[in-house]
């Protein structure tokens, strides 16, 4: 906690987001190439879904960020909400748009993989349906910061939307444990995998890949964000002078 309220200077948080976004940037860049090539070139097809199984290094990381996304907003909400966190709305705001972006891509890759394996492009299956549930409750979220900002609000009901939005989080994750869905249950867990290591192993790369890439995209719209609201009071100031 501490260290939280030590970024709570924009200063201070700036100076340490510059340089942290190029490395996450790079680290991303690279990990991902390391993982689409070892994807394409070095797993082996699946015996039963064949070279469709290779989505998997793009599926499960947009997934992944879609969900961990509106982790990170409703953590923003609930340092905004109770200890009234100077950059808790900013960070928030710009978690939304890439977190609703891989939760599309999610969808998008999802049904291109299920087009072969299931038959159809898409199925309102218990994990589908939740996932776009999700996309659409992020779209909310952006549309009500937005109001609420160009309005002068304190971020206090977006904050209570982002943590009300949280409760979809479990639907998704067990959603393939509480129906007889069409969506494949969970190929991942502690106790092991249920998808062959051959194939397995590009996805950990691809997971850190995508990773810090998002959180490179975050820190660069945090430190636009922090730039329009200087310029902006700097425009005011100037007005009234």
């Amino acid at each position: 906690m501490p260290t939280l309220h030590a970024l709570a200077n924009p200063a201070r948080f700036l100076k340490i987001a510059r340089p942290l976004t190029g490395i996450c940037l790079g680290l991303g860049t690279a990990l991902i190439a390391v993982a689409v090539w070892a994807g394409l070139t070095l797993t082996p097809p699946d015996y039963l879904q064949g070279e469709t199984v290779r989505i998997l290094y793009i599926h499960v990381p947009a997934a992944w960020l879609g969900m961990g996304g509106w982790s990170g907003i409703a953590a923003a909400s609930l340092s905004l909400i109770v200890w009234r966190h100077p950059l808790a709305q900013v960070a928030g705001r710009a978690i939304a748009w890439p977190g609703a972006v891989f939760t599309g891509l999610c969808l998008a890759t999802g049904s291109i993989w299920g087009r072969p394996t299931w038959g159809t492009w898409w199925q309102w299956d218990g994990r589908l349906t939740s996932m776009l549930l999700l996309l659409f409750v992020y779209l909310g979220y952006i549309a009500l910061a937005r109001a609420d900002a160009d309005r002068g609000g304190d971020g206090r009901i977006p904050a209570l939307y982002g943590l009300a939005g949280t409760a979809l989080l479990p639907v998704i994750r067990y959603s393939v444990v509480w129906w007889n869905t069409l969506h494949q249950g969970q190929s991942i867990g502690l106790t092991g995998s249920s998808i062959d290591r051959s194939l397995l192993w590009p996805l950990p790369i691809s997971l850190g890949g995508f990773t810090f890439l998002f959180a490179a995209i975050v820190l660069m719209r945090m430190r636009t964000l922090l730039a329009q609201a200087k310029a902006e009071a700097r425009i005011r100031r100037m007005a009234r002078a």
